[in-house]
This record gives C-alpha cells, structure tokens and sequence, in this order.
C-alpha cells in the first residue's frame, strides 16, 4: 500500500493529490435511520465508492466519541480503505472487502508507507440492518470507537471536528487479499487514492444511540 496511483490515466479525472473543499452531502438512510454525511468517491472513470459518516449531535470537538461508518462499494473492488486522518500513516485506517456474503472489516494503523498492521485502539461494532451483500454491491455499516480521537504523528492527539470539515482519504485495490476470510490479511497495494474535506455537520443525529442500539 503506498501513496501513489497505479492507473496513470485516472490521473487528470480523480486528481489525488488535491484536497478538496467540503464535497459532501446529506444522506438519509431509511434502512437504520441515520443521517450521513456522504462522499462519493471515484476510484475509475464511472465508478465510485460510497463513504458516509454519523455522528452524535452532542459531540464535542477535542475530546473521542463515536463516529459510524458506513460504505457502499461494488464487488469487483478487490478492498477499500478509509483514512481518518486523511492520510496512509499515523492515523485509523478502515479497510473492507467482500468475502463470498460477507464483508470483512480491518482495522488498521501504520507509521510508515507500508503495508498496515492491525490496530487495536479503533474497535467496530457491526451494525446488522446496514451490512449487506448482493449481485452488484456489499455494504457494511459499523459504529466506531477510536476513530475520532488518536495519536497522529509525533505522538500528538489528533482529534476530528463534529460540527465541521475534516480530511479525510480513500485508497482501493482491485485485487482481493490474500486471505480474505481473515481481518488481519496481508492486502495488496492500492491502485487509487484520494482526498477530500468531509462535513461531519452534515451527519449529525440527535438519536445516535438509540440507532446504534436499533441497529446491532
């Protein structure tokens, strides 16, 4: 997994290297009843990956709380990865990918361009009634606890905005881990990557723990 694209010719059309201004919108999800902050991401000319964002309305910034997490993706997508801190190292990462009618989640953390060991400090909770698999699609939906607060680089603690925008970053492989049964596979380096600025304003839910506990 490193920072680099393996498709030259998404280059022009994706342009990873750029961060760009608050490219989010509201989603309201009417299997669990969340609201979500969602980005569409694109990781081929017309392909995209789903990333959304809850969080409880009463979060305070600079202090942990959870965050859920929910993303659609299709299945030729060998794995897909979300970076909390917008970047491949010293920050939670979320990895998935499809396995027969599972989704398998990962959690993940590297200090170097690397491939990532598994983290312990960021723990998921499944959410059964938005973790699905289909022809076309898998989409897993999952509470977290640690994404939203951790240590960055030298040592800082990092803290992630509620009420505003954050940096946020996916990457995606076309091939499948290899072992994909297991949460701690080995995974194959990423064929894209990019970034953008998330509004977590925009997924805000006054009832954040009354969903979490609907939809476990």
């Amino acid at each position: 997994m490193r920072l680099n694209f393996g498709i030259a010719c998404l280059l022009a059309a994706i342009a990873p290297s750029q961060v760009q201004a608050a490219d989010t919108t509201v989603y309201r999800d009417s299997t669990t009843g969340f609201i979500f902050a969602q980005r569409l991401a694109a990781y081929k000319l017309g392909g995209t990956i789903t990333f959304r964002i809850a969080v409880p309305s009463n979060a305070s910034s600079g202090s942990s709380y959870d965050a859920v997490i929910q993303v659609v993706a299709p299945n030729e997508v060998g794995w897909a990865g979300l970076a909390w801190g917008g970047s491949m190292v010293n920050n939670p990462l979320t990895l998935s990918w499809q396995n027969g009618q599972n989704v398998v989640l990962s959690s993940r953390y590297t200090t170097s361009r690397s491939s990532p060991p598994t983290y312990t400090k960021a723990t998921y909770t499944t959410l059964k009634a938005g973790t699905k698999v289909n022809s076309t699609h898998y989409q897993y939906t999952a509470k977290c606890t640690g994404c939203t607060y951790f240590t960055g680089a030298s040592n800082a603690q990092k803290s992630l905005n509620p009420a505003g925008g954050n940096q946020l970053a996916f990457a995606f492989a076309f091939a499948k881990p290899s072992s994909p049964s297991s949460n701690t596979s080995a995974i194959p380096v990423h064929d894209v990557h990019s970034y953008w600025v998330h509004d977590f304003a925009q997924g805000a839910n006054a009832n954040f723990a009354e969903l979490v506990t609907k939809n476990a």
